[in-house]
C-alpha cells in the first residue's frame, strides 16, 4: 500500500496528533510496509533519510501510535515486538522456516464463555510453516 506524505498528515491531524517529520516518516513507513516491521526494521531504513534519528523517537511515536489506536503492536515470537497499521480485527502467521508473517481474516465474534467479560484486545497467532517451504521441503526430499 503506498500513501503520500499528505494522506499521513491528515490522517495523524485527524487522530489528533502533531505531524512532525520523524512522525510523517514513521507512519509512511508502517503503511508502505505491511511486514509487520520490528523497531530495528523502521529505525535501520528511515535513519538513512533522517540521520538523526533515534530509536528513542522511533520506540515514543510507536507509543504514541499505539495509545491513539493507529497502530496496534503485535508479539508472534516470544520476544520480538512488531507493529501493524491495520487495527481490525485479524490473526497473523509466522513462517518458522522464511519468517513470513501472513494475515488472515479473523471472526470477530467471541465464545460464549466470555460473556460479560470486557475485552481490550484480540489477538490470534499461529507459528508453523507456509505452503511455500513445505513446497521446497517436499521438492528437496525428492
Amino acid at each position: 500500500m503506498s500513501i503520500s506524505v499528505t494522506e499521513v498528515k491528515e490522517y495523524l491531524l485527524k487522530s489528533k496528533i502533531k505531524p512532525s517529520f520523524p512522525r510523517l516518516k514513521i507512519f509512511e513507513y508502517l503503511a508502505s510496509n505491511p511486514t509487520h516491521p520490528t523497531v530495528d526494521d523502521i529505525h535501520k531504513t528511515l535513519v538513512e533519510e533522517i540521520p538523526t534519528l533515534s530509536k528513542t523517537t522511533v520506540y515514543n511515536t510507536l507509543d504514541l501510535f499505539i495509545r491513539s489506536q493507529i497502530v496496534r503492536p503485535i508479539t508472534i515470537d516470544g520476544n520480538e515486538l512488531r507493529y501493524d497499521v491495520d487495527v481490525t480485527t485479524h490473526g497473523h502467521f509466522k513462517c518458522q522456516d522464511c519468517g513470513v508473517i501472513y494475515e488472515f481474516d479473523m471472526d470477530p465474534a467471541l465464545p460464549r464463555s466470555l460473556d460479560g467479560f470486557r475485552i481490550l484486545d484480540k489477538n490470534i497467532y499461529f507459528n508453523g510453516v507456509c505452503p511455500s517451504c513445505l513446497a521446497k521441503d517436499a521438492s528437496a526430499s525428492s
